[in-house]
């Protein structure tokens, strides 16, 4: 069971690392772009949506490398589970305050018309990745990982 349990793992672990390689590259070839998405969301002070907006897309990248390579993968998904939560929160509150935005989630994002609005699947979807990353908190062992590698 066990090594099932790893393989299970490391399938888990991968596709977590193509939702954080495919939200970064959305995002990093447009900083502005995703600093308007940040923005969208009225939550922030204005002297944080840029730095937010401009490193997420490096920060989803750096995740999904460590992901791909299997370095640190508790720690990873820690992140990942906090990030996860952070980006439901704020979904969660632009959704309650009547705010009608596309998440950016995976680029775009800013003001769109109130039915366009998609927040119960963006929550949805948001807590099946992080269900993912509760997986790998759980079960951080994987084949195929520099942490396999460097607990030889």
């Amino acid at each position: 069971m066990p090594v099932r349990s790893e393989w299970l793992g490391t399938a888990v672990r991968l596709a977590l690392a193509v939702v954080w390689g495919w939200a970064g590259l959305a995002k990093v070839s447009d900083p502005a772009e995703a600093a308007q998405a940040v923005r969208a969301y009225e939550i922030l002070p204005e002297g944080l949506v840029k730095p937010i907006g401009y490193g997420l897309p490096f920060l989803e990248l750096a995740l999904a490398l460590l992901l791909v390579v299997g370095l640190g993968v508790r720690l990873v998904a820690g992140v990942s589970a906090l990030l996860l939560l952070v980006f439901i929160a704020g979904i969660a509150s632009a959704w309650a305050r009547g705010i009608s935005i596309d998440c950016g989630c995976f680029g775009g994002g800013g003001h769109v018309d109130e039915s366009q609005t998609k927040y119960l699947q963006e929550i949805l979807r948001d807590t099946g990745f992080l269900l993912l990353a509760g997986w790998l908190l759980w079960r951080p062992r994987t084949r195929l990982s520099a942490d396999g590698w460097l607990a030889s």
